[in-house]
């Protein structure tokens, strides 16, 4: 920067980096991704001493009994299953794997969008990977928190793209590189593990994507409190008509099945673990 400032003749070789007006006043503490991790280990701890073999791999009727989200449970009546089952995890191994991720992306992601933001993104998402798991998967348990970090992961891509920050292009090029590492690894190993609720996972990238970008665009300043209402509200709506969607499409179809279905596998989001349903025990 000297250097440069020299040879264009200026008084002072000494330049100053100035912060974007969207990460101006922001405070860079980490506290709902503490208090979303928090929660997710009481729960855990909760269920744990409940009884449930939270060590080893719970049943599929005590992941149903604390919240898991299952299609013909939660568009019966039981919505708050779309929530629930995003604080919750099937063992030691898919907490920790998911939390460590939540933490590494949570902390970059609040320090740019703002605490009530990333909150509210969060659960967003959290809940449009929930819709896109039954879309998908309408008979398969699914629980975990992976499909709302995937919509931390497309917001921040969103951002990074498109976002306006004074970091040198290469540090942005390299959180922009890890951001899509994680995604696209972890896409692909969804797609290869039976296991894993690669649904959930667009479903959740895809709302961070669009929120991301609306944000950048439309709401970058911390102070545009009307606008960034406005997009979250979009994105409820857009959730939603995806919830009446989804109901209206299981009235003419498997919710006939209720009374007879068998318990299904448990499809853990984002577990690359041992999995195990009632019936039958599988390895990753």
């Amino acid at each position: 920067m000297q250097h440069q400032a020299a040879q264009r003749g200026e008084a002072s070789p000494i330049q100053r980096i100035e912060t974007p007006d969207w990460m101006r006043r922001q405070n860079t503490s980490m506290l709902f991704t503490q208090v979303i991790v928090g929660i997710n280990a009481a729960v855990f701890v909760g269920m744990l001493v409940a009884g449930v073999q939270m060590l080893g791999n719970p049943s599929g009727e005590d992941l149903v009994r604390f919240g898991a989200n299952f299609g013909p449970y939660t568009l019966s009546g039981q919505w708050w299953r779309l929530l629930s089952c995003v604080f919750i995890h099937g063992g030691l191994l898919h907490i920790a794997f998911n939390m460590w991720c939540l933490w590494d992306l949570g902390r970059l992601a609040e320090s740019i969008y703002g605490h009530l933001m990333f909150a509210a993104v969060y659960l967003i998402t959290g809940l449009t990977s929930s819709l896109a798991s039954i879309f998908w998967n309408p008979f398969t348990l699914s629980v975990g928190a992976s499909g709302a970090i995937f919509g931390i992961a497309g917001a921040l891509i969103a951002a990074f793209y498109l976002g306006e920050f004074s970091l040198p292009r290469a540090a942005m090029s390299g959180m922009l590189r890890s951001v899509m590492l994680f995604v696209g690894y972890n896409l692909f190993f969804g797609a290869i593990v039976a296991r894993t609720d690669n649904a959930a996972h667009v479903g959740g990238l895809l709302m961070g994507l669009i929120m991301g970008a609306l944000i950048a665009k439309l709401a970058p300043q911390q102070d545009a409190v009307g606008r960034r209402i406005a997009i979250l509200l979009f994105g409820l709506l857009l959730a939603y008509c995806g919830a009446v969607y989804l109901q209206r499409s299981a009235r003419s179809g498997f919710h006939r099945q209720l009374g007879q279905f068998i318990w299904p596998s448990i499809r853990h989001v984002g577990n690359p673990a041992v999995c195990r349903s009632p019936d039958r025990s599988l390895l990753m």
